[in-house]
């Protein structure tokens, strides 16, 4: 995924109970070289959506994973977790209403989508409404657009439009505009400096690397970590994700049998 200030991309890698956001810088020329950086956010386990940026580049939304129907929503270029919910059981224990908590597997795996507006991301449910989270108040507010009708995909246009598909076959175009002189390209130097701010705050991974890993500086949009850390660390609690779990066991087998 491309960030909307250019010169930066998104994607996503897999392994050992892990999934690792990674940021490229984009050097543009006769032919695109990407370069990765160091700075990486790391979430639990593995099946994530693509990554989705805001339209000024401010926050990055990312849909998952194969074991918990959730969403997390990341400051940038800061990378600081401002959200995460699961979509279904259990609770996120945000104030919403439990007809949005429905089973796991009546949610769409594409229902989130940034619109035109800063800080806010659109939720499609199974219920046939779309909920608008404010990002800064964590304030939720349902809009009912099919009824009746689960949604079963949501995506925002190029000029800011949220286009949103039903389960009976129906297409729905919504503009989402509240302020009527704010237009979808306004964002454009925002995003720019969002952009420049993280790739200024991090450096490139040489690419003659044998283990990319060992250069990554982590964040779960919590705790930082860099590669020595990880590779001391002996004990975590039943709250800790997955992956830090599985490290850490690695770890003390390695350590004990030395």
């Amino acid at each position: 995924m491309e960030h909307p200030g250019g010169g930066l991309v998104a994607t996503l890698a897999s392994d050992q109970g892990a999934t690792h956001c990674l940021f490229a810088r984009v050097d543009q020329g006769t032919a695109a070289v990407m370069r990765t950086l160091r700075r990486a956010l790391i979430l639990d386990c593995d099946g994530y959506e693509t990554p989705l940026f805001s339209a000024d580049g401010r926050h990055i939304a990312i849909r998952g994973n194969a074991y918990d129907n959730s969403a997390e929503v990341f400051e940038f270029p800061s990378l600081h977790r401002v959200l995460a919910i699961a979509l279904g059981d259990p609770s996120p224990g945000y104030p919403y209403p439990q007809k949005w908590l429905d089973q796991m597997q009546s949610w769409s795996r594409h229902n989130i989508a940034f619109g035109s507006a800063s800080g806010v991301l659109w939720i499609a449910t199974p219920a046939g409404a779309l909920v608008e989270v404010d990002l800064e108040t964590r304030q939720a507010v349902e809009h009912d657009v099919l009824t009746g009708s689960r949604l079963s995909a949501l995506v925002a246009t190029a000029t800011g439009e949220l286009l949103v598909a039903g389960s009976g076959g129906d297409l729905v175009l919504l503009s989402v505009l509240s302020d009527p002189t704010q237009t979808y390209t306004t964002s454009r130097d925002i995003s720019r400096a969002a952009a420049v701010a993280f790739l200024e705050a991090t450096a490139e991974i040489p690419e003659d690397v044998d283990d990319l890993e060992t250069h990554l500086i982590l964040t779960d949009g919590t705790r930082t970590w860099e590669a020595d850390d990880l590779a001391t660390v002996t004990e975590t609690s039943a709250t800790d994700p997955t992956w830090l779990q599985v490290q850490a066991a690695i770890n003390k087998a390695q350590t004990q049998s030395e």
